[in-house]
């Protein structure tokens, strides 16, 4: 029972050593960073000033709209 319990500890005190990214933006698509990987693009900043890498197929299809005058 000791052994298990100390392997219960240790792996409670890494979960919290061992930092993760957590943050989460455009919706739980995108991940806050500091840099995107080479295939996400920057499309909004998270709340942290984080960028918000997002992978180019969940980016939103936008097109210019004509002015009308």
């Amino acid at each position: 029972m000791k052994p298990f319990l100390l392997t219960l500890a240790a792996l409670v005190l890494l979960s919290q050593v061992i930092p993760g990214n957590t943050e989460k933006c455009w919706n739980l698509h995108g991940s806050c960073r500091e840099k995107c990987s080479k295939n996400e693009k920057v499309y909004v900043f998270c709340m942290s000033g984080k960028l918000c890498c997002v992978k180019p197929k969940f980016l939103p299809n936008v097109s210019p709209k004509p002015i009308r005058t």
